[in-house]
């Protein structure tokens, strides 16, 4: 299993970051052909007080064809667009291997 990681950095206004995000970037992300599961996590602190990050989203795909499908599709073109429109300036993504523990 794969994932696509997106590390979001505090934006200057929240809650508009928050709306859009959760109102119209996550249901287009959702409809990627080939996801498996969508975790979005809210950072809350560090242990060394607090962190620079504000969110976490991590999309799972089966493997590295999945992932990539998906981002080529025009479901995935959508949500990057839509990313890019209101958090370019924000988010860092990379792609992480799952490995069992």
């Amino acid at each position: 299993m794969v994932k696509l990681v997106a590390l979001y950095r505090k934006p200057e206004n929240a809650a508009d970051f928050d709306r859009q995000y959760f109102d119209t970037h996550v249901p287009l992300a959702l409809k990627m052909p080939g996801l498996v599961k969508c975790e979005v996590a809210r950072v809350v602190g560090a242990p060394a007080g607090e962190s620079p990050a504000h969110m976490i989203a991590e999309l799972y795909f089966n493997d590295m064809a999945a992932l990539t499908a998906a981002m080529g599709s025009p479901e995935g073109k959508a949500a990057a667009k839509n990313l890019m429109g209101f958090a370019a300036k924000y988010v860092t993504m990379f792609f992480a291997e799952v490995r069992p523990t």
